[in-house]
């Protein structure tokens, strides 16, 4: 029974991937390529063998992103965290807060355990499976080397033990992450141009400052803000002149 139970989330994954790469791979890949290709920031393609490569690793992907999410709605385990169930034990603003907080949590995360995923002693052995997307697609955002997504996948384990999360405040942040993670493997710059040129949206980390660390493989290691890359001085030096032909391309 609980192998069976196990299958189900894992292709609750698979259907969750398929359905968000799939669509924004048929719309800017297939149905509508001509229509955005001002938008495209790699003008050339990935070949066939790259898509293939990438659905592989995101199988691998999904197998171990289920295996967390069993663990945290299908056993006992998620009674040792600070996961509530009853939507009385804090207010709407809370579980509107925790969402944006489990966001920032991870935006942290992420940026360090990206960095050191760059350190030379780890990058090839790990890393470079996902770097081996330099001209990444839809399909690259859960294309990670097995270790790599243990390490992605456990940023939801220090969510849940460091601040009262609801169960479904998790589904709203797993939602958004997948979301904004496609978005940023797109290959094509869709946030409208008065959005990128706003004082809060040039926080924003954008699918263009993603594509050029694919390009570069240095700088940009940022998630969902650029906040710690301006920190840390680690925002590529060509980032405001790409994106200023970017937007002159969208004018």
């Amino acid at each position: 029974m609980k192998e069976k139970s196990y299958l189900l989330y894992v292709l609750f994954m698979a259907a969750r991937y398929f359905f968000f790469s799939g669509m924004t791979f048929l719309l800017f890949y297939v149905i509508f390529r001509k229509n955005v290709v001002q938008l495209k920031i790699q003008k050339l393609f990935p070949k066939d063998k790259d898509y293939k490569r990438e659905i592989q690793y995101s199988i691998l992907t999904m197998f171990i992103f289920a295996g967390f999410a069993y663990l945290l709605s299908a056993t006992s385990f998620w009674q040792y965290t600070r996961i509530y169930r009853d939507f009385n034990e804090h207010s709407i603003g809370y579980f509107i807060f925790s969402v944006v907080l489990a966001i920032l949590i991870h935006d942290t995360y992420f940026y360090w355990m990206h960095r050191l995923m760059h350190h030379p002693k780890v990058f090839k052995y790990v890393h470079l499976v996902h770097h081996k997307s330099t001209n990444p697609s839809p399909f690259t955002s859960y294309s990670f080397h097995p270790f790599e997504a243990v390490v992605e996948a456990a940023v939801i384990l220090v969510i849940v033990f460091l601040i009262p999360i609801h169960k479904f405040a998790i589904g709203l942040f797993l939602l958004f992450m997948i979301v904004f993670n496609i978005y940023g493997h797109l290959g094509y710059e869709i946030f409208p141009k008065w959005l990128l040129q706003s004082s809060i949206g040039k926080w924003f980390n954008t699918s263009l400052n993603h594509n050029m660390h694919h390009k570069y493989f240095n700088d940009n290691y940022g998630l969902y803000f650029r906040f710690w890359d301006e920190w840390c001085g680690t925002t590529h030096p060509d980032y405001q002149k790409k994106m200023n032909q970017m937007l002159h391309q969208k004018s």
